[in-house]
């Protein structure tokens, strides 16, 4: 069986699936009506719906390693399999993809691959290594590179969304917008792409921890 504290965890939650019923019933006989699919690191130190009170039935959520999109056409179903349920048959009106810093996937661009031991890992994250690249060329100190990679992964996979034609069709229409987060484990803060700008916002109001 999981740990005590998964277990003390699902108690409470029939008290709390008790103690709103009425949101848990709606939901099973009329489905699910989420307008934003929110793609995330399965990292356990980004909790998704305590990121953002989501309740359920309010996002419909993709996690996998290093947040990642792999584009379409190279074998990978289930990304796109996400994609089509998600925008064929829900009230899909965003797709956030988050990033969060010190993301594992991000810093394993920095090792050589163990191909024989972590070929799934070591094949999966090559779909972000554009994104390093991208940033060792532009010259930056080592204390920036991590954050800097992490933000520019956002983007590529934002850009990879696009090669599905589901996805860039709708956006094209005026229905989807896409959005590109970061989540800084350090302080709690996120931050958004402005592409207007090409700057990176933060997102709320969002106070220094402490205060």
């Amino acid at each position: 069986m999981p740990t005590s504290k998964i277990l003390d965890g699902i108690n409470r939650f029939q008290d709390y699936y008790l103690e709103n019923a009425d949101l848990f019933q709606q939901l099973a006989e009329q489905g699910q009506s989420p307008e934003v699919l929110f793609i995330g690191c399965s990292d356990s130190r980004v909790p998704l719906e305590v990121i953002t009170g989501a309740g359920p039935g309010d996002l419909f959520i993709l996690r996998n390693v290093a947040n990642i999109v792999p584009p379409y056409g190279t074998g990978h179903m289930s990304v796109g399999a996400v994609l089509e349920y998600a925008l064929l048959h829900l009230p899909l009106r965003h797709i956030v993809i988050c990033g969060h810093t010190r993301c594992g996937g991000i810093e394993a661009l920095d090792r050589d691959p163990d191909w024989v031991r972590a070929s799934h890992i070591a094949r999966w994250i090559e779909h972000a290594r554009p994104a390093k690249t991208k940033i060792e060329a532009a010259g930056l100190e080592a204390s920036a590179r991590h954050l800097a990679t992490v933000r520019e992964n956002v983007l590529l996979q934002l850009e990879h969304l696009r090669s599905y034609d589901v996805v860039r069709e709708r956006e094209k229409a005026g229905s989807l917008a896409l959005h590109g987060w970061v989540y800084h484990l350090e302080t709690g803060r996120i931050e958004a792409y402005n592409s207007g700008t090409g700057a990176w916002e933060a997102v709320g109001t969002q106070t220094e921890p402490g205060r």
